[in-house]
């Protein structure tokens, strides 16, 4: 893919945090995964948004894992970056931990990946301008995973999945 310039991932790392509330919560006293599922969502198109500099839109969400629960007024923190960029796409990881009070050592409870698709303003699709710029060991290991799950995308949209 031929692009203008290069951002590192760190360019979009994007963290979110919110202690969870009463309305955050179902009647099992655990957090809403659906709720759960929306900060998600918002935070990977921030992520998504600073590395295209343009508007996005979610396409996909894959491997999404509930690991473990979350309760009232334990203190979420939503961590998310791009991982891959294509044409008019970006995949963007984004992990969720709960972060003890009086340790600060997080421990996780979801992750995700999210593709967003940058978009003009009437929501057409058009290229993102910056690559990624692969820094890390890490960063090469996410880029690999991701043409993995895009692959295996492709093979459940031709499947009629």
């Amino acid at each position: 893919m031929d692009f203008e310039q290069y951002r590192p991932v760190e360019f979009s790392k994007t963290e979110w945090v919110k202690c969870i509330q009463y309305e955050d919560i179902n009647g099992a006293g655990r957090l809403y995964g659906g709720r759960l599922m929306e900060w998600m969502d918002q935070v990977a198109g921030i992520a998504a948004t600073r590395h295209c500099s343009g508007h996005v839109t979610t396409a996909a969400c894959d491997d999404l894992q509930f690991k473990n629960a979350a309760y009232i007024n334990d203190i979420l923190v939503i961590v998310a970056k791009v991982t891959f960029v294509g044409t008019s796409s970006m995949e963007v990881r984004t992990d969720v931990y709960v972060e003890e009070r009086e340790t600060g050592l997080r421990r996780v409870i979801n992750r995700a990946y999210f593709t967003e698709v940058h978009v003009d303003e009437k929501g057409k699709p058009q290229k993102v301008r910056f690559g990624l710029d692969l820094q890390s060991e890490s960063d090469k290991a996410e880029w690999e995973g991701a043409l993995r799950r895009r692959e295996m995308r492709k093979i459940r949209r031709a499947e009629g999945f």
